[in-house]
């Protein structure tokens, strides 16, 4: 599939309109994919706090972390591709200008149907006139040299606008970008709402975002001894270890920046999930929920419960028939089904079939 705002991102280098630095660059939320390459781009590092896009960028070569420090050194190229949502990219556009080094130029790209010309207007507030390209319905737009940063007041209001804050009366902490992160999105609700506290044993929460569903297993189910929080997004992660860390005295936590859809290596008596559906680019993609099922069913021990929500209209019946039995419906609500999967066992699962 093409990333058109990766492509256009680059398309200034490629035309010998600007000239790549010989000390290297920061690219900031940086994918992998054309026209991306090491040796055309020497010296670039990457920062991406998103596992499947930070393993994509580690196996082309690429210098990947998952939050480059701003303390060590400072670029005459920063690169960004902000996100959609307005406070996290205009946080994303004020730490690509902080880690400028004098006479440096920042470069920044989006499609236009995700507000490109927002995205743009914002640079300029914070760094004064741009120079602008449009191609593949994107707009790819780059400051001048800046020998100092004119909007320093601006700069720091922006640069913190996607700071850690309470949420839910201060019974979490959040921050935007993560997954609905001001609120507890009543998918979750209701599939913690039907979380029986007879479950136990050894447990994980897949895709777990800042941790609330963690949360609620561990309250509602004393008889679990111990938790695996896994999540693809670094940033939601810390948040889920911040919240969770009063727990850690009564149950086994622990956390792993892991990409779900690759498999698990552990074996699991319970398993939680709100699979994600949605790609950067905003595409449905039920196959995602799908190999998170699958997934899921590999590490459950037979006779182990997967209790998963999702959207009523996606397609995960098939996926969920091929691996489990029984499999039934506990709620339907809001749009929203929340689904109990008993993990059978390859004899049961050839019988019944």
């Amino acid at each position: 599939m093409i990333d058109a705002p990766l492509e256009t991102l680059f398309l200034p280098f490629l035309e010998g309109r600007l000239a790549w630095p010989p000390d290297g660059a920061l690219f900031l939320r940086a994918r992998a994919g054309a026209p991306l390459d090491a040796s055309t781009f020497p010296g670039l590092v990457c920062e991406q706090s998103f596992k499947p896009d930070a393993e994509a960028l580690d196996r082309a070569g690429f210098d990947v972390q998952p939050l480059v420090p701003s303390s060590v050194r400072k670029y005459s190229l920063v690169l960004a591709l902000p996100p959609r949502q307005r406070d996290e990219s205009r946080a994303l556009l004020a730490r690509a200008l902080t880690l400028l080094a004098p006479g440096g130029v920042a470069i920044a790209c989006a499609a236009n149907n995700d507000g490109a010309r927002s995205v743009e207007r914002d640079l300029e507030r914070l760094a004064g006139p741009v120079t602008t390209m449009s191609k593949n319905k994107c707009r790819v737009f780059w400051t001048a040299p800046l020998e100092q940063l004119p909007a320093r007041a601006l700069l720091a209001e922006w640069g913190e606008l996607d700071a850690i804050r309470p949420i839910e009366d201060g019974r979490f902490f959040s921050r935007p970008g993560i997954f609905a992160w001001n609120r507890i999105d009543a998918a979750s609700r209701l599939l913690a709402a039907h979380l029986p506290s007879t479950l136990a044993g050894r447990a994980a929460d897949l895709g777990a975002g800042f941790g609330y569903l963690s949360a609620e297993l561990l309250a509602r189910c004393p008889g679990i001894v111990s938790l695996d929080v896994y999540e693809a997004e670094a940033r939601a992660l810390d948040l889920a270890r911040g919240n969770l860390a009063s727990l850690e005295s009564r149950f086994r936590i622990e956390y792993l920046w892991h990409d779900v859809t690759a498999g698990l290596a552990r074996s699991y008596d319970v398993i939680v999930c709100n699979p994600p559906f949605h790609t950067h680019a905003h595409a449905s993609r039920p196959d995602v929920g799908r190999r998170f099922i699958a997934a899921a069913a590999q590490a459950l021990a037979p006779g182990g419960r997967l209790f998963l929500v999702a959207n009523r209209h996606l397609p995960y019946e098939s996926a969920l028939d091929a691996h489990f039995e029984p499999v039934r419906t506990l709620a339907q609500q809001e749009g929203f089904k929340v689904v109990e999967a008993v993990r059978a066992s390859a004899a049961r699962l050839a019988r019944v079939r």
